[in-house]
């Protein structure tokens, strides 16, 4: 329990940083509880990641989402136009990224992808993750010498 109370803790402490920076005026308050998010699927994203929309709208520009891997989900290596921020509630997982580290899901573990850096995720207990992109989202699925492949493609190739 005291885990997820870290976990929380820093998403509201990042939530608190983020929001002061900008105008009340910009960001109505938005005030929901776990029970009423609805988790959608993503365009693009394999059918085991869902999402819940905590603020914007992620087809046209920047959102905050809880995101949802079940177990055994993985979501093949991309890339994304948008710069990419994620803060781990709970499960076990990683997101491993081409030249650099990867990053053990543990609740409170945080990772900001730069847009256009190459990573990759897996669960393998449910994952629940904060979110962030500060623009429209898309996935650009890549092979081993980084050109863009279909989902289908990418979801065939070794893990």
């Amino acid at each position: 329990m005291s885990s997820w109370i870290g976990a929380a803790v820093l998403v509201l402490a990042t939530a608190t940083a983020v929001g002061t920076a900008v105008a009340a005026d910009d960001h109505p308050m938005i005030i929901t509880s776990p029970e009423k998010l609805e988790y959608i699927t993503v365009p693009n994203m394999p059918t085991c990641a869902t999402a819940a929309i905590l603020r914007g709208n992620p087809r046209s520009g920047p959102a905050w989402v809880l995101l949802k891997l079940a177990s055994g989900c993985r979501v093949p290596w991309h890339w994304h136009t948008a710069n990419e921020e994620l803060v781990v509630i709970s499960g076990r997982g990683s997101i491993a990224t081409r030249g650099g580290p990867t990053l053990q899901f543990a609740p409170g573990a945080y990772a900001s992808l730069p847009n256009h850096h190459v990573h990759r995720a897996t669960c393998t207990r449910t994952c629940l993750l904060f979110n962030t992109a500060d623009a429209a989202f898309d996935i650009h699925y890549v092979d081993a010498k980084g050109k863009e492949i279909s989902l289908d493609e990418a979801s065939k190739r070794k893990k």
